[in-house]
């Protein structure tokens, strides 16, 4: 059974693990991604942000946040699912969540930075109203792909 909560204290630990498997799996751990999971705290929420974490069967298996960028727009990033749930629909109840709680927190709009070998988060995000834009400069050497949605 899967439950879909607001991030707490107590899942820190999960929350860095969870996207360091991903991350490290397919990339390198970069200075903003230590900067994002050592703080989740200080760099996410406590700057109008949000965490969300799904639970199966009272184990936690993934992971989205939310990043303020203004009032009305917020970045989807540290999306995160454990390699034994992918293909549970798990990233698509998360994307749906935090659709909800980003227009909940006010926000308009909705962009994602990701990377084109990452086909079935993208295709999660496709399915979910993102559209590809063109890529800004961002913080990331990794992100070769930028999308949006409109709330």
């Amino acid at each position: 059974m899967l439950q879909i909560e607001a991030y707490t204290p107590t899942d820190a630990e999960a929350f860095r693990t969870l996207n360091h498997e991903w991350i490290t799996k397919y990339f390198e751990l970069e200075e903003v991604d230590n900067l994002l999971l050592d703080n989740p705290e200080s760099y996410i929420l406590a700057k109008g942000g949000a965490i969300i974490m799904a639970r199966y069967n009272g184990q936690t298996v993934g992971t989205c946040a939310l990043l303020k960028i203004n009032e009305t727009a917020y970045e989807l990033g540290k999306m995160a699912v454990t390699a034994s749930m992918q293909d549970k629909k798990i990233g698509q109840q998360l994307v749906a969540a935090a659709i909800d709680k980003a227009k909940e927190l006010g926000a308009k709009k909705l962009i994602l930075l990701s990377h084109r070998t990452l086909k079935p988060a993208l295709h999660v995000y496709q399915k979910m109203g993102f559209q590809q834009v063109p890529c800004a400069p961002n913080g990331y050497k990794r992100a070769d792909i930028q999308m949006e949605l409109e709330l």
